[in-house]
């Protein structure tokens, strides 16, 4: 077996369930990880030759566990090492594990290791960061990038949340009924955050490659838990959203707003797997956030052309989701569905409400703006791009920002008194 690229796949996709199972084995993150990591180095010295074991996991735990066990031994100076003959020697020792590894392990480990990453002290922004690291392998290079700040500083942040969860109280054994309940919320959770990183920013790659890091282990959270249906309508919604993906963009980077998207240019099998996903979810009548806006973002998918979405579904679906879990940003978004059926001045009523609690949130002002400039309001809409372009998070969100500033301008001449507009 030659085909690095496989072997890297096999790596990526085994880790979870490895570094879980080495996490339970020796109750320390820093340990399992390093284990994790000298199963790799062996994996790439013997699978090229040898070709893949039948289990890659099980190979990898099984490695990973001796490895750290020497360094064990070695350190407390309390047993021969064993020869490298003996620990390469993993033909039928790899069947005999793979066998005695029951899949309800996998389940428990992979669910453990995600809710660690998930403690309840650490703020979000650190949960993430921990995860991207412990669970999908991400490099400290790579998530300070997606991130925005420099390598030094996540190094840190991710040494500081392991010390926590370390100096904690972390449950390392099997969770209950109740508690498991408790934490796959969790993780969803930190999954959709997760992605939403990367969808926010999706024209940088450095951080759109978040959004398929989301993907991958939502889908891993679906096959542990195959009958929630929230776990489908949260993949379903992150599949949806990212089959936008090409055509949110134009080549120059900068924004290409959903009415003016190239459709042809959506992902159609990425979009076949949401609706079947949202379609199977709303079947189980246990309806949940993840469901309604995967259900928003079906009715989006769904609509050939712009004028053919149905805006009073998506502004009902929103009210079903102020109800579920009410956010003035949930209101923000139901206003741009109220805006299409009642139109901008009863969606300016809804908005204005909200000045106090979003006034540092870029769309808030930016959707301000817009519908000021339907209604003519151009002094109002000025002094709300104004507001929105000094909270813009990206160069691309400036850049859209700008271009309604520059056709104020343009159209309307310089900066009026309110009400000349």
């Amino acid at each position: 077996m030659t085909d690095l690229a496989w072997i890297n796949a096999a790596l990526t996709a085994a880790r979870p369930q490895a570094v879980g199972a080495l996490l339970r084995y020796f109750r320390d993150l820093d340990i399992a990880e390093e284990a994790y990591q000298d199963a790799c180095l062996r994996a790439l010295r013997n699978w090229p030759a040898n070709g893949p074991p039948r289990d890659p996991a099980a190979w990898l735990i099984m490695v990973g566990r001796n490895a750290a066990l020497d360094g064990v031994r070695k350190r407390s100076r309390q047993t021969e090492l064993p020869s490298e003959d003996v620990l390469s020697d993993l033909d039928d020792v790899e069947s005999r594990t793979a066998e005695r590894i029951d899949g309800a392990d996998y389940r428990d480990d992979v669910l453990r290791l995600m809710f660690i990453c998930c403690h309840p002290d650490l703020p979000p922004p650190q949960q993430i960061a921990l995860a991207l690291r412990i669970v999908s392998g991400l490099s400290v290079r790579e998530i300070a990038r997606a991130f925005l700040v420099g390598e030094a500083a996540m190094e840190q942040r991710i040494t500081r949340a392991k010390r926590l969860v370390a100096a904690g109280d972390a449950a390392f054994e099997t969770p209950g009924p109740v508690e498991r309940g408790e934490r796959v919320a969790a993780v969803a959770a930190m999954l959709y955050l997760v992605f939403n990183e990367g969808y926010s920013a999706a024209a940088d790659p450095a951080r759109a490659e978040l959004c398929g890091e989301a993907i991958r282990l939502t889908r891993l959270l679906l096959r542990l838990y195959p009958t929630e249906p929230e776990m489908m309508g949260l993949l379903a919604l992150m599949r949806l959203q990212h089959a936008r993906t090409q055509a949110r963009f134009d080549a120059a980077g900068g924004i290409v707003l959903l009415d003016d998207q190239d459709r042809s240019l959506w992902d159609a099998p990425a979009i076949a797997e949401g609706l079947a996903l949202i379609d199977k979810a709303m079947r189980h009548n246990r309806p949940g956030p993840y469901q309604v806006q995967a259900a928003i973002a079906a009715l989006h998918a769904r609509a050939a052309s712009p004028a053919d979405t149905d805006w009073s579904q998506i502004d009902r679906l929103y009210a079903a989701l102020e109800r579920l879990a009410p956010s003035p940003v949930v209101t923000l978004n139901r206003a741009v569905a109220v805006s299409k059926v009642a139109g901008p001045e009863a969606a300016l009523a809804l908005v204005e409400p909200l000045s106090e609690r979003l006034a540092g949130y870029f769309h808030f002002h930016g959707l301000r703006g817009a519908l000021n400039l339907e209604l003519g309001r151009h002094a109002a809409a000025r002094e709300a791009f104004d507001r929105a372009i000094g909270l813009a998070g990206s160069a691309a969100e400036a850049a859209h920002i700008r271009q309604h500033l520059d056709r104020l301008s343009r159209d309307h001449g310089p900066d009026r008194a309110p009400g000349s507009g």
